[in-house]
């Protein structure tokens, strides 16, 4: 039956994914030079060189042929040439994405690990000093702004404490061993990867812990109760499980939001990743690029809506006998 339910929602993300390349086609082709494949460049407005180009790229051609023409180039990880890098733009992004993903994965586990904790801790001690201080401390990391926090947090543990690097993605003297490798990126990665999931962990503490607070009050709970169910079976099969549903929606929203947001983050800690190739490509207007990782971004965003959809079918059964028409 899962299986099922998994294949239904892929089925019914293909459209999505068509109306996300058609949206960013269309806004390809409105942009001056080439916005698809890098083979104009926009600075140079010789009449007779944009005509020499635009017919030997086939840039006159019906836009249905374009459109298929540059989908199947971009299913093969073709999405042309960037003229500001001199690459290809899927192998420029391919030298980019790693970063980017370790950033992203390194703020989810510090969102959802921190915001769980917190949140249950709250949950569980209503109106209690505890609850009432995660709940002030989360309300002043809502509020101030990321660029804010940014600031503060390099300045305080990469420049007086000198805990974390500055900027960057490797140390040029680290051993090049696998993991002192790796250990060395996820320690670039750790400052900026906080201060991306600051946000989102305020958020999440204040609306998981809502939740638990509310469930602990549902008449299911109190009968479980009194049936002399252990409260501790309570809360972990009833309270806890039905409050984290709503909660696997917004991962689903995270996979693919975080990529960009980290535009922001990337530029404030000179971490170059896809958010800082995206902000050259912009200033550069290296079209090419830009489109790439638009269309990059909206696949994952549809992506991440997949999985939370999956998430929520295996833990909630009620949602796979709906689309199962149970």
């Amino acid at each position: 039956m899962l299986l099922k339910f998994a294949l239904r929602r892929l089925a019914g993300a293909v459209p999505l994914l068509l109306l996300v390349s058609v949206v960013v086609f269309a806004l390809a082709k409105q942009m001056p030079g080439d916005g698809l494949g890098g083979g104009l460049n926009p600075g140079n407005k010789d009449p007779r060189y944009v005509a020499e180009m635009r017919e030997k790229l086939g840039y006159d051609d019906p836009l249905p042929l374009q459109y298929f023409r540059w989908v199947k180039d971009a299913a093969s990880g073709y999405f042309g040439q960037s003229f500001l890098f001199k690459m290809p733009v899927g192998e420029l992004i391919g030298q980019r994405l790693p970063a980017t993903l370790l950033l992203t994965v390194l703020s989810l586990l510090i969102t959802y690990g921190s915001s769980l904790t917190l949140g249950m801790i709250a949950g569980r001690n209503p109106g209690r000093p505890v609850d009432r201080f995660i709940l002030t401390a989360s309300y002043v990391t809502y509020a101030v702004p990321t660029f804010i926090a940014a600031i503060f947090a390099i300045y305080i543990f990469a420049v007086v404490l000198n805990w974390v690097p500055l900027g960057g993605t490797v140390t040029a003297a680290a051993s090049r061993g696998l993991w002192s490798s790796l250990g060395d990126r996820v320690v670039h990665a750790l400052l900026p990867a906080a201060v991306l999931g600051m946000f989102n962990t305020a958020a999440y503490t204040q609306f998981l812990r809502g939740e638990i607070v509310e469930n602990s009050g549902k008449n299911y709970v109190r009968t479980a109760v009194a049936k002399g169910i252990s409260r501790s079976s309570v809360y972990n099969r009833h309270i806890l499980r039905n409050s984290l549903l709503p909660l696997v929606t917004f991962l689903g929203m995270d996979i693919g939001g975080l990529l960009g947001g980290s535009v922001v983050i990337e530029n404030l800690f000179s971490y170059p990743g896809i958010g800082t190739l995206f902000v050259a490509a912009v200033s550069g207007r290296d079209y090419a690029v830009m489109m790439a990782v638009t269309l990059m971004t909206g696949f994952m965003i549809v992506a991440g809506n997949i999985v939370a959809d999956l998430l929520y079918g295996l833990l909630d059964p009620r949602i796979r006998a709906g689309y199962n028409g149970g």
